[in-house]
């Protein structure tokens, strides 16, 4: 009887224990879930912003139109880079035109030496916001160790330009190069089998020859010299030099600094690229004159552009009221079903193209694509929902960025109106299928595939099987039918003739000039020009603009707000 209740005491102790940690812990993870709470949405106060500091535009990485999704334990277990860091492209510009109307901000200072990317068309949509800043009377001055060509133009629209005096000014042109495949396949004994409409896509070419074709080199330097023409003239007008400065520079780039004794800084000073050269130190003083004011750091007060438009633009948890304007962006990859942002899923983007056409107060929608492609398929859903607003009577604008090919100008084509940027590349009208098979190189090794099957097209799609003429006829007809609707839909949507539109086609880029007098587009401008027509085409002068995306989750806008904590803490 003793031994009983010994034993009974003890697993009751035990089982006490069990639970007494149990609850301990539940109450440990509640704990943490509020602090997680408070450190996303309250904690760690605002300071104040300065009464008087330059907005500093330090965009730090790539700057884009859409951010990528960040994992919170990756924000915190490594190391952020510039490399891996997005910058919204709205953030850029919302800050820049707020500060033109703050008078706690008395200038703007770009500093680039982070920035890995914004691309011609990106910042020919921010220097509009530069120009509603400089028309406020503030200067702009743009300060940085060294300029590579992608900072340089945005660098070009200060009042003034500082590099150091060990740095310079990395000019070179645009080229497009890529390598070719042909030779190294047939060594391999690899069998790329390749379906096309359209003598122009290009994207095929490097395993089916060791080089560019000529037409294709005549498609490519067309667009790349009108692209290097505005790089040149946007440089030339805004620094106020002759005509061809740009181009003599880097054609006689080994003289200018044979000349100078190899000092890049001071042979960029000398063509006229930059204004002063200053150290570091230097030019933080330089700097805080300008500004009037300095930090607890004795550097010059600034208030970085994300963290001063973050302020000024607080998260707001509810939608806007009255009539609006939604904008949609699509940019990435067109791929099937559903997709995360960064990439154009079918079904995801489709979804919010109706969600958004249903919901009240919405007058018009301007899709923003920036995409080289990808599904037909999802296109096509894509297109459809597009089809589903514009019966409802909404006006639907679409605003190109860098890129609107291929099945970016699919979706885009039966748009009321398309804009593009003067630096866009669309068309590129055109379907085709690639991919490999392996039979030589397997029998090369002494693997050889036999067997039967129960049809002529079973097993066909082997990798390590030859393609039969059955599959060959079948995968040609897809192609063709696939290319026919494809011009058939933009012929019908821009008015232009069938047999014209093929000669358009046939997987051919154009850039947005082309685009404009070929008819393959309407306008040319910014995003804010298309909102501002879409608005005008739905009758409405007094709306708001309304910036949407897929619906989140709690546990989803817990974790993005959580990866942008810790993010804007790194």
């Amino acid at each position: 009887m003793s031994e009983t209740s010994t034993v009974r005491r003890v697993l009751r102790a035990i089982w006490n224990g069990i639970t007494r940690i149990r609850m301990a812990l539940s109450n440990l993870l509640f704990l943490v879930m509020l602090g997680l709470i408070y450190f996303v949405y309250v904690g760690g106060a605002p300071q104040p912003l300065p009464e008087k500091a330059a907005l500093l535009l330090n965009m730090a990485g790539t700057v884009v139109e859409e951010k990528s999704p960040v994992d919170p334990l990756s924000a915190v277990l490594v190391q952020p880079t510039p490399a891996d860091h997005e910058v919204l492209l709205r953030d850029v510009i919302e800050s820049i035109e707020l500060a033109a109307e703050d008078p706690a901000i008395n200038e703007l200072v770009m500093e680039l030496d982070q920035l890995v990317y914004v691309g011609i068309s990106r910042t020919q949509e921010i220097v509009r916001a530069l120009e509603i800043f400089r028309a406020s009377g503030k200067p702009i001055i743009a300060s940085g160790d060294y300029f590579t060509q992608d900072q340089y133009l945005l660098a070009s629209y200060a009042d003034e330009i500082i590099i150091h005096p060990l740095g310079g000014v990395a000019l070179e042109g645009f080229g497009a190069y890529q390598n070719y495949f042909s030779e190294a396949l047939d060594k391999l004994s690899v069998n790329i089998h390749v379906f096309r409409v359209g003598e122009n896509k290009g994207a095929v070419e490097p395993f089916l020859r060791n080089d560019m074709s000529p037409q294709e080199k005549r498609v490519t330097q067309r667009w790349l010299d009108d692209l290097w023409r505005q790089y040149t003239t946007q440089v030339e007008s805004r620094r106020n030099l002759e005509p061809g400065t740009v181009d003599n520079y880097i054609n006689n780039y080994a003289d200018r600094l044979r000349a100078v004794n190899g000092d890049t800084s001071l042979a960029a000073q000398q063509a006229g690229f930059v204004d002063q050269l200053m150290t570091r130190s230097s030019s933080n003083d330089y700097l805080a004159n300008i500004v009037g004011a300095r930090n607890d750091d004795d550097l010059y007060e600034a208030i970085e552009f994300e963290r001063y438009v973050s302020r000024k633009r607080p998260l707001s948890l509810s939608g806007p009221d009255g009539d609006r304007v939604a904008v949609i962006t699509a940019t990435g990859q067109i791929l099937p079903g559903e997709q995360p942002p960064g990439s154009i899923g079918g079904d995801s983007l489709a979804r919010l193209i109706r969600s958004t056409a249903d919901e009240e107060g919405v007058k018009a929608i301007v899709l923003r694509v920036n995409s080289g492609g990808g599904s037909l398929f999802a296109s096509e859903v894509i297109r459809q929902q597009l089809r589903y607003a514009q019966g409802k009577a909404i006006p639907l604008v679409v605003s190109m960025g860098g890129l609107a090919a291929s099945g970016g100008y699919y979706i885009a084509a039966e748009a009321d109106e398309i804009w593009a940027t003067s630096s866009t590349i669309t068309g590129s009208i055109g379907v085709f299928a690639a991919f490999p098979t392996f039979e030589d190189l397997l029998g090369r090794l002494g693997i050889y595939t036999d067997g039967v099957g129960t049809t002529d097209l079973a097993g066909a799609l082997r990798v390590d099987r030859p393609l039969s003429p059955e599959l060959v006829d079948a995968l040609t007809s897809t192609i063709e039918y696939a290319y026919d609707s494809f011009i058939d839909i933009v012929a019908t949507a821009r008015g232009i003739p069938l047999h014209e539109m093929d000669a358009l086609a046939q997987g051919r880029v154009w850039s947005a000039t082309d685009a404009l007098d070929l008819g393959l587009i309407d306008k040319v401008g910014g995003l804010g020009e298309a909102i501002d027509s879409a608005a005008a085409l739905a009758g409405v002068s007094d709306y708001e603009v309304d910036y949407v995306g897929l619906p989140l989750s709690p546990r989803d806008m817990l974790l993005k707000q959580l990866a942008n904590r810790v993010g804007s803490v790194a």
